[in-house]
């Protein structure tokens, strides 16, 4: 693998009270190794590898909110209960013994199903109009009662990250779960205030939650929205065919309290509206920071050819190139990268790419997903 100079990825980066080393984020990847829900030593030294290999932002596993069904695996940690949070603390502090940046991923599953496991949660599932995809009907509405218990949820959530040391905060708001089922029109049917004709309507829910997490949070408290217009029950959708729409639906929720976008695509190379700009057009955080004046994370499979999704049917990801990352960094189209695949396998894969040791890079095999490198 060849590239050109890497120095714009080891630029520091400074928001509110978060100064950051570099550029780099460790994406938030699914790990299902908290027995009970509670993260142990084994996931606490886990981060804190990627701590010591020199990641800029840890983003955790994503670790669900008190609410009874909220998780659909039964090893996916909690983000409430003194045990889980006493695991947690220790978490970021030894993420921070090591020079490192961490905040958690705050989760709620909605009504999807794990694809790993036939495992239920003890309570029925919850979503907006009890759909888990267009015409796909899967536990039950929430109520009004529901819904704001749910947002007191994140709010908690929000605090208990500040209390116990984390840097930041990040909001699941992607990839068809809770959140993105109230955006996506297949799956929110409601016809009272949390639903509606418009995508800036269906956002009502997600404005409410981050209002809520700011105000738990004060000002200089970094939150952090993940976001993305695929989602997992359909790669097609697109939540936002026109700027207009995707001005609608951000812009709102930047102004509700998100600082940084965290914009997922499943390769970020791609431009998001290439019949506006071209097939070396802004990607979908380059518009979401044009649209909204957001700091914005990019991910989707840099550093690996093939996407996440491959890897689960058993395709191997080869080293590859990021000459592209470098261009769009160095013309400030985006703020910060995340990377999965790459650093599930390898924790020193940002000292690697600093160092220029290409030779040492590692494939990716789904392999990697059954245990903690």
């Amino acid at each position: 693998m060849t590239t050109s100079n890497v120095d714009v990825l080891f630029q520091p980066f400074h928001l509110k009270n978060l100064t950051l080393k570099n550029r780099i984020v460790m994406a938030p990847m699914t790990r299902s190794f908290a027995t009970q829900g509670i993260p142990g030593q084994e996931i606490a030294a886990y981060y804190q590898r990627r701590a010591e290999g020199e990641v800029g932002l840890i983003l955790t596993e994503g670790t669900v909110i008190n609410r009874p069904a909220s998780r659909n695996e039964a090893n996916i940690p909690f983000f409430h209960g003194e045990q889980a949070l006493a695991g947690w603390k220790k978490v970021a502090a030894d993420v921070h013994a090591a020079g490192g940046k961490i905040g958690p991923q705050l989760w709620h599953t909605g009504s999807v199903a794990s694809f790993l496991s036939d495992w239920v949660p003890d309570a029925p599932v919850e979503s907006p109009s009890a759909l888990v995809a267009p015409d796909q009907p899967r536990g039950e509405a929430m109520s009004e009662e529901a819904i704001a218990d749910t947002i007191s949820a994140f709010a908690q959530a929000a605090a208990d990250a500040k209390r116990l040391g984390f840097d930041v905060a990040e909001i699941h708001g992607a990839h068809g779960y809770l959140i993105d089922q109230f955006f996506w029109s297949g799956t929110n049917l409601r016809t009272d205030n949390y639903g509606g004709a418009t995508l800036k309507q269906r956002a009502r829910f997600a404005a409410e939650v981050v209002k809520a997490m700011r105000e738990a949070v004060g000002p200089d408290f970094p939150l952090i929205l993940r976001v993305s217009q695929w989602k997992q029950q359909d790669f097609t959708v697109r939540l936002a065919p026109t700027i207009t729409e995707m001005t609608d639906w951000l812009l709102p929720l930047v102004e509700a309290g998100v600082d940084i976008l965290h914009c997922s695509q499943r390769r970020f190379w791609e431009p998001e509206f290439p019949e506006i700009d071209g097939e070396q057009g802004l990607n979908f955080a380059g518009w979401a920071k044009k649209l909204t004046g957001a700091a914005t994370i990019s991910v989707g499979s840099v550093g690996l050819a093939g996407d996440f999704m491959s890897a689960f049917a058993g395709e191997t990801s080869h080293p590859a190139s990021i000459e592209n990352l470098i261009v769009r960094l160095e013309r400030n189209e985006f703020d910060l990268i995340a990377v999965g695949r790459a650093l599930l396998s390898d924790p020193q894969w940002v000292t690697k790419i600093r160092t220029g040791n290409h030779a040492e890079l590692k494939d990716f095999t789904a392999a990697a997903l059954a245990e903690l490198v």
